[in-house]
């Protein structure tokens, strides 16, 4: 544990982020505590804030993406979508793709901030396989190349936010997953950056709603209900467990177990001088 930063004891502040003003980029010296209680000094150059807190981000996915890939042997994959722009399209095509064979998926749009790319991650988890191509050693492809063909659980929560939560309802009315978790924020409607004003801020007002095929309204004001509800209470958070993650995880176990995935069986080829 860290005791003191460039000399000055943690215990005389009330958070260590106050030892750490201004020095972001910069070198520190850290005096660290080990289970034997010998001290030793490291230096070291703290990060900025925002990405500090994406190197938070990326230790929390990789260690529900473990957890996934544990409990089921490698048959289920995980990714995250932390919001809806180009970058996260970019790590959409990074993760899916290794894991367009695997049996289950679990989307992972809890804290989602938002953006506009639902219609294109929809896109390519509507892709249907119909055929498949065999090689003479028994090999086969399918034609609609990695199109999905497991169970999807996506998770929601109540910082999911915007077009994550356009995402989610539209996987939940398509019949594409099951929602787990906590009701969305209830932020529905599209609103635009274009509203400049003269000292660089922006006056941003409500400019287009969502409205189902049934005519009813969609998320404004209400959010996405989950099919199934889960909370993950503070003390169990703080101590690592998800009991979100853990429910698609029993989810997907149980809807395969009912509904495997089919492998075809290698279909023998005519003998030679046969159609």
């Amino acid at each position: 544990m860290i005791v003191a930063v460039d000399g000055r004891a943690v215990a005389e502040v009330a958070d260590i982020s106050v030892l750490l003003r201004d020095k972001a980029g910069k070198q520190v010296l850290l005096a660290l505590k080990g289970a034997d209680g010998k001290v030793r000094r490291a230096i070291a150059v703290p990060a900025p804030a925002a990405r500090a807190a994406s190197f938070r981000r990326s230790d929390w996915e990789w260690e529900r993406r473990r957890r996934v890939e544990e409990s089921s042997g490698g048959r289920f994959g995980y990714l995250a979508l932390r919001a809806m722009g180009r970058e996260d399209v970019a790590a959409f095509a990074r993760d899916f793709y290794p894991l367009a064979a695997r049996d289950g998926l679990v989307i992972d749009v809890r804290n989602n901030d938002g953006g506009s790319i639902d219609s294109i991650v929809i896109e390519k988890l509507l892709r249907r396989a119909w055929a498949y191509w065999q090689t003479r050693d028994g090999r086969q492809f399918w034609n609609m190349q990695q199109a999905f063909r497991g169970r999807i659980v996506v998770l929601v929560n109540e910082r999911t936010y915007s077009d994550g939560e356009t995402f989610a309802e539209g996987m939940k009315r398509l019949g594409l997953a099951t929602v787990v978790g906590r009701r969305t924020a209830g932020a529905g409607v599209w609103l635009s950056d274009r509203n400049r004003l003269a000292d660089g801020g922006i006056a941003r007002s409500a400019e287009l709603g969502q409205v189902g095929l049934d005519g009813e309204w969609l998320i404004e004001g209400r959010g996405v209900v989950p099919d199934i509800e889960v909370d993950n209470p503070p003390h169990a958070t703080f101590n690592g467990e998800d009991a979100q993650l853990s429910e698609a995880i029993r989810i997907l176990r149980e809807r395969l177990a009912a509904d495997p995935v089919q492998v075809p069986k290698a279909k023998p080829y005519p003998a030679p001088g046969r159609p």
